[in-house]
């Protein structure tokens, strides 16, 4: 009771660590059945399981919807400061713990988006499929980061497992010939009406005000890119925003795919519900469904791959593996992000990265609450010299 009474946040985590055991998520789901993929696995670097705490918070911080990551943001800053300010002490004491609890968060989250370390890789059994990605951006993109050139790009997704990308920055089409360390492949991703869509292949320039000012028009962009030989896939968020009523005119217009998973943090919003219409609509109409990284430079890691099947086409030539903190954006009211999204990173890790967290809790618990003798240094020598041969 003592240690409960000193040390209640790292009890409570142990305890958290270990009911979340008994009801796991996988590490991959399959978005269109829900299923756990037999034939694919996620390899996590060492480095990645021995920083398992800091890894997996930094891919969770990654993995918000924006919706959810405003209510986070929010509702953490705000207990955080409201905790450090009860602390006791001075009123510049208070104040400065205060402070340290929003800051932390926001340097968390910078380092979610730019702080370089070791991801998880997809790895395929079978070395016929193709792990690729449909929808990707350099800084060619009005909002791409500034650097972030197609070779970091191809960088960017060997080390999580991809063997080839579309390169579809915004209305700036992508013919250059990469094939390393990934093939980088040809496509742009033109703005229209209301709607983004993915072109893929062999595109040409068009005329985009002829493809403006309404719907209709807009749907045009599927014939024309047919006419040209490419794919037309609609992008999210768009079309579950502004077309949802207008899908099936997307189907008599063309449309040769939707994306299903967009890990853009405006995508990862996409309800559950309509996913599995999009799903329905697409098999009906024998469709491709993708996911998207949408990565425009910023971001460690990916939360969607593709599995191409050779030699299939429409609806079967394309699995999408998604991580399942991912897909459960869509599927929770944004206001109960501060709670569900720790439930759901501490529910997502695997028995390693588990083990990781309970030995760090128990380091950092054990260094708490050695006790320390008049004059004694502070500092993690602490633990050595309580662990070695006492002083006679």
């Amino acid at each position: 009771m003592n240690l409960l009474r000193r040390h209640p946040i790292a009890i409570a985590l142990v305890a958290l660590l270990l009911v979340t055991a008994f009801h796991p998520l996988p590490p991959l789901v399959d978005a269109a059945t829900g299923s756990v993929p037999g034939d694919v696995e996620l390899e996590r670097p060492v480095l990645y399981v021995v920083l398992a705490p800091l890894s997996n918070v930094l891919d969770a911080l990654t993995f918000f919807s924006m919706g959810r990551a405003y209510w986070a943001l929010i509702v953490w800053a705000g207990a955080l400061a409201a905790w450090g300010a009860t602390r006791p002490g001075s009123v510049r004491r208070r104040v400065g713990f205060a402070l340290v609890g929003p800051i932390a968060i926001m340097l968390l989250g910078g380092a979610a988006v730019v702080l370089p370390r070791p991801v998880p890789r997809l790895v395929a059994a079978d070395s016929a499929t193709t792990i690729l990605d449909y929808h990707a951006h350099t800084e060619a993109s009005h909002d791409g980061r500034a650097g972030w050139t197609m070779s970091r790009l191809a960088a960017w997704h060997a080390r999580q497992g991809f063997e080839a990308s579309y390169v579809t920055d915004h209305n700036a089409i992508f013919n250059l010939s990469v094939t390393d360390p990934i093939r980088l492949l040809p496509g742009v991703e033109w703005s229209v009406y209301r709607q983004h869509v993915i072109a893929l292949g062999a595109v040409r320039p068009i005329v985009r005000d002829s493809f403006d000012a309404s719907t209709p028009r807009m749907l045009k962009l599927f014939a024309e890119l047919q006419r040209q030989g490419a794919l037309g896939i609609a992008s999210l968020p768009e079309y579950w925003r502004n077309h949802a009523n207008d899908l099936d005119a997307f189907v008599d217009a063309g449309v040769d795919g939707f994306e299903i998973v967009n890990c853009a943090p405006k995508g990862l919003a996409f309800p559950a519900p309509l996913r599995r219409e999009i799903l329905a609509l697409a098999q009906k109409h024998d469709l491709i469904v993708v996911g998207a990284s949408d990565n425009h430079g910023w971001g460690q890691v990916t939360c969607v791959w593709n599995v191409s099947q050779p030699g299939a086409h429409g609806y079967r030539a394309n699995r999408v593996v998604a991580r399942p903190l991912a897909l459960l954006q869509g599927e929770w009211l944004p206001w109960t992000a501060p709670v569900t999204q720790p439930w759901f990173l501490l529910r997502s890790l695997s028995w390693s990265e588990r083990v990781s967290w309970l030995t760090w809790v128990l380091v950092i618990l054990l260094y708490r609450a050695m006790p320390r003798r008049q004059g004694q240094p502070a500092g993690i020598g602490i633990l050595a010299r309580s662990l070695g041969p006492r002083e006679p």
